[in-house]
C-alpha cells in the first residue's frame, strides 16, 4: 500500500502505459530529467532531480493527487473532469487534444441534444455525460461501458454514445456522427491542494519554469536572413517577434543580416512579405528551449 508522500522527493504520477504516457516522458526527458528502466517498475527516481515517478492507470491518478500520494499528475483533463477531484490544474500542455463527444447512428432521425430525450447512451464518462444532458433538462440513461463503447449502438446496448473523439474516424468505421461535444480536452498538469513543504514547492515551481520554457521554445523558431539596410525598418515592423529582432552589418556594403524569433505559425504568412521588402536567404531553425 502507497502512503502520503511525506519524503523528500517530489512525487509525479504519470500514466504507465498509453497515449499520454510517452509523450509525458519525451516532455519530462527534453526539460532536462533523467530515468532509468522505468517501463519495468512502477516508483521510478530521477538520476539527476530530487523526483520520483509513480506510474499507475490514468483513472487513478486524480485521486492519487487529491490524496497527497502525489504531489503532482500528468492527466488528460477529461480524466480529472470525470473523477471530480480536489485538485489544481496548473498547466494545460497541448498535446493528447481530443474531445468528449455525443455521437448517435447516421440517418436515424435525431438531429439534436433534445431528440435523445428518454435514449440510453453508452459512455466511459457518466458523471461527465450525465451534468452535460441534466443542465439542459433532457432526460437519458446511460449505460456504463469501459473499452468499445462506438459497437453499443450495433449492439442494441444503448441509442447513442458519449465517447472520446481525436480525429472522427473511429464513429465514421461505425456508422456514427458527432451531434455535440462535451468537454474538449488536452494533456494537463495538476497539483494536490494537500499541503506541499518548501522544499518541494521551489522543485514544482522550477518544473513549471522549464516545463514554460519548452512550450514556448515548441511554438517559436528562430530566423536568420539577410538584407538592404534601408529594408530593415520595414522588416522589423512585418517580423511577429517576441523581441526587437538583432540587427548585424555584413561584409556587403549596406547588407545586414537580420536575427529574430517568430511565432512557427505566422512563419508562412509573412514569408512573402518578407521576400517582397527585400529580405533573401531565410533561413529559419528549430529552438530546443527558450526562456523570456
Amino acid at each position: 500500500m502507497i502512503l502520503v508522500n511525506n519524503n523528500s522527493s517530489l512525487r509525479i504520477a504519470i500514466q504507465k502505459g498509453g497515449r499520454l504516457s510517452e509523450k509525458t516522458l519525451n516532455l519530462l526527458e527534453n526539460i532536462g530529467l533523467e530515468f532509468d528502466n522505468y517501463k519495468n517498475r512502477i516508483l521510478v527516481p530521477c538520476r539527476n532531480y530530487d523526483v520520483e515517478l509513480l506510474l499507475i492507470r490514468d483513472d487513478d491518478i486524480p485521486e492519487y493527487v487529491q490524496d497527497g500520494i502525489c504531489e503532482l499528475g500528468f492527466v488528460g483533463h477529461n480524466v480529472t473532469a470525470e473523477s471530480k477531484a480536489d485538485v489544481t490544474g496548473l498547466r494545460a500542455l497541448g498535446f493528447g487534444k481530443c474531445r468528449l463527444s455525443v455521437a448517435v447512428p447516421k440517418n436515424n432521425g435525431i438531429k439534436t441534444l433534445k431528440d435523445l430525450d428518454g435514449c440510453r447512451i453508452a459512455t466511459s464518462y457518466p458523471v461527465l455525460t450525465r451534468d452535460h444532458f441534466e443542465k439542459q433538462g433532457i432526460r437519458i440513461k446511460t449505460i456504463e461501458i469501459s473499452g468499445a463503447v462506438e459497437i453499443a449502438p450495433t449492439l442494441n446496448v444503448a441509442d447513442a454514445i458519449a465517447d472520446i473523439v481525436s480525429t472522427g474516424g473511429t464513429l465514421k468505421t461505425n456508422g456514427l456522427v458527432e451531434l455535440e461535444t462535451i468537454l474538449n480536452s488536452q494533456a494537463e498538469l495538476i497539483q494536490t491542494n494537500q499541503p506541499i513543504d518548501a522544499h518541494k514547492s521551489e522543485l514544482i515551481e522550477k518544473l513549471l519554469s522549464r516545463i514554460g520554457a519548452r512550450q514556448q521554445a515548441e511554438k517559436s523558431r528562430y530566423i536568420m536572413m539577410n538584407a538592404p539596410s534601408g529594408a530593415v525598418e520595414r522588416i522589423c515592423d512585418i517580423i511577429p517577434s517576441l523581441k526587437s529582432p538583432t540587427v548585424l552589418p555584413l561584409a556587403e556594403n549596406d547588407m545586414v543580416a537580420i536575427h529574430s524569433v517568430i511565432p512557427t505559425d505566422r512563419f508562412w504568412e509573412v514569408m512573402e512579405e518578407l521576400k517582397s521588402a527585400g529580405a533573401s536567404g531565410i533561413v529559419i531553425l528549430p529552438i530546443e528551449n527558450m526562456i523570456v
